[in-house]
């Protein structure tokens, strides 16, 4: 579980017992983008706010209650604020498109280029078009260089030589004809 703070001299709000996925969902997301985060019923500015967040055990009601909650987050976890944020600063949505990846591909069997591009675009509603085809690019790389997806045009396997020309290539990105760029699962082992 994870317990945050935002504080703002002289304000502060905390919010306990959060997944990771809401972690991901309330806060990191518009954080790691720039963008102001709402928490109850306020904005904090990433560059005038301070964030802490703190892995630990679930706080049970009594734990949080007549203002005892932070203190017995801070007592029961581990400062994980400077972790978090640094997975955050390598790319943020990278990771969750990989695994989103992976996924498709295990269910459509082969996915084109485009196509990874929408699916950055529906994950990432409010980021720029140059940093949604930036994730997506690193997405790829990364999955073909861990030998978990193989790249194809048309029906030809490309090359580990042949994959950075490709990769940017601006029609690899818009091209969804016979001759287009898309990914299949490698076989496992």
């Amino acid at each position: 579980m994870f317990h945050v703070q935002l504080r703002q001299f002289p304000h502060a709000t905390r919010a306990f017992n959060l997944s990771r996925e809401e972690l991901d969902s309330r806060i990191l997301r518009a954080w790691a983008a720039g963008r102001a985060v709402e928490l109850d019923e306020r904005r904090w500015e990433p560059d005038r706010a301070r964030l802490t967040i703190i892995e630990g055990p679930a706080l049970a009601p009594e734990d949080i209650g007549l203002g005892r909650g932070w203190a017995n987050a801070m007592r029961r976890g581990r400062d994980v604020t400077a972790e978090v944020l640094a997975q955050l600063e390598r790319m943020p949505g990278l990771e969750e498109l990989k695994r989103e990846l992976l996924s498709t591909l295990d269910a459509r069997g082969r996915l084109s280029l485009p196509r990874v591009v929408e699916l950055a675009g529906e994950r990432q509603l409010h980021s720029r078009p140059s940093e949604r085809l930036a994730l997506c690019e690193q997405a790829v790389w990364e999955l073909l260089h861990q030998r978990r997806v193989k790249m194809f045009r048309g029906e030809q396997t490309l090359r580990p030589d042949q994959w950075q020309l490709v990769l940017l290539d601006w029609t690899t990105w818009t091209d969804d004809g016979p001759q287009g760029v898309w990914l299949k699962a490698a076989a496992p082992g």
